[in-house]
């Protein structure tokens, strides 16, 4: 067996956590290592013995297990055979961050305070003289069974291996809800955010120990009810939070809490935050592959878009969406990002028309809104230079009803051609009936 008992870090700042929440914190992020974790008194304990294959040896997965992240910090730490002698060992050990425990200290020699069961018997042993735990041990049995009960010569056994441990293992829960208190009102919303970050924390914790990622949670904040009138009549108010995708990013969560916070007006001051988790898929973590792979730095798409409407307003963020259309300037239309992503259809018209409509994957990805008229040089349009035949022709023509809807468009040769300077066009050549002209040149699309 192979314990370490850790000391979650005591934070002086304000609105920090209460050691109750900051011990399950721990205990939750601890979850990924071992499901074998346990809150025992101040602090957390770990059985890792069977997790060191898996983490690439006993030095490496202690090296994580002391590293945290998620916001939590690790005030003191012991490691030992049996968990009651971690434990001690970290009341040894000084509570700086950083500092070593004594593994080689005698486990006679250390101080009975260090033993649960013995501290309301601590006065009464000192006057017996017996101030360690091999001063205990020592003692005869009979008469410490009669004189301080059979627990503490079991809590005794237990810390030398002689007695087997048992332990109520922790379960993270189904839901994640957590409040914080504030230390002292605040009457801006944008003041709240110092709390949410904390909150976050918790919460990463918390989706790391399910394996899950969050699609909605809510933030909701109480008011003084002394001080609440008219609209803050239900002493709190809430705010929900969605994303398009899964995730257990804590920094895109909080770049949107803080820009939809931004947009609130609290009624009356606020003492306390609460978090609450409303949706929860699971979300394993992907594996590591064995081929070296490159990093793309920044937000994903859907944190991007997300990030824009929560700023600007979803109505105000669009994306093009093809349909299911040959006339090219009824190809587009445009459609908020946020619904198609939620809708799953952001990309995914581009393919079925691609599967419907012939010569559609030569299509740019930008039309015009209305085609531009090429000038003529010697028999070639010009744009930005001579422009170079590359692909075509490929004819449109229009007929019937579509006709009275889009007389433009009765006959075209569309190509793809490449200018000096513009890169990759897509122009067309309107075929004009006889004795009406010469055939004129537009720029309909560009190529990205």
């Amino acid at each position: 067996m192979y314990w370490i008992a850790l000391l979650p870090g005591s934070e002086a700042q304000a609105c920090a956590p209460s050691p109750v929440q900051q011990q399950a914190a721990l205990g939750w992020w601890a979850l990924q290592f071992t499901p074998r974790v346990a809150l025992h008194d101040e602090a957390v304990l770990l059985e890792l013995s069977g997790s060191e294959r898996l983490f690439g040896g006993r030095d490496k997965l202690l090296q994580r297990v002391l590293s945290p992240t998620a916001g939590l910090e690790i005030g003191a730490w012991g490691q030992a055979d049996t968990a009651l002698l971690a434990l001690a060992r970290l009341r040894c050990t000084p509570t700086v961050p950083g500092a070593e425990p004594q593994p080689d200290h005698p486990i006679d020699a250390l101080p009975l305070h260090t033993l649960s069961a013995a501290r309301e018997h601590l006065a009464t042993l000192a006057r017996l003289g017996c101030n360690t735990w091999g001063a205990l041990r020592a003692l005869p049995r009979g008469g410490v069974v009669r004189r301080f009960g059979a627990d503490l010569l079991d809590a005794l056994d237990c810390a030398f291996g002689l007695r087997h441990e048992a332990h109520r293992w922790l379960v993270a829960p189904e839901v994640f809800a957590v409040k914080l208190e504030l230390h002292a009102q605040v009457e801006v919303s944008g003041a709240l955010l110092f709390v949410a970050q904390r909150l976050l924390a918790q919460l990463q914790a918390w989706l790391l120990a399910r394996q899950s990622g969050v699609l909605a949670l809510q933030w909701t904040w109480f008011y003084d009810a002394r001080r609440s009138s008219g609209a803050a009549a239900a002493y709190s108010d809430a705010l929900v939070i969605r994303t398009a995708e899964v995730t257990r990013d804590i920094g895109h969560l909080a770049r949107l809490t803080a820009e939809q916070l931004a947009r609130c007006i609290l009624a009356c001051p606020v003492h306390s935050l609460q978090l609450q988790s409303l949706e929860v898929v699971p979300l394993p973590t992907a594996s590591a592959s064995l081929l070296l792979e490159e990093r793309l730095a920044g937000d994903s798409l859907h944190q991007l878009v997300e990030r824009l409407g929560a700023r600007l307003g979803a109505s105000q963020v669009l994306c093009l969406q093809l349909r299911a259309e040959h006339r090219p300037e009824q190809l587009q239309c445009a459609q908020q990002a946020a619904l198609a992503m939620q809708q799953k259809t952001f990309g995914q018209t581009r393919r079925a028309v691609a599967s419907e409509l012939p010569n559609a994957a030569l299509y740019p990805p930008w039309l015009l809104e209305q085609p531009l008229p090429l000038a003529m040089q010697a028999h070639r349009p010009l744009y930005q230079g001579a422009l170079q035949l590359l692909v075509g022709p490929q004819r449109l023509e229009v007929m019937g009803w579509d006709q009275l809807e889009a007389p433009a468009a009765t006959l075209r040769d569309y190509f793809i051609a490449s200018s000096p300077h513009a890169g990759l066009l897509w122009v067309y050549r309107e075929r004009l009936p006889q004795g009406l002209g010469t055939d004129a040149w537009y720029l309909h699309g560009i190529y990205a």
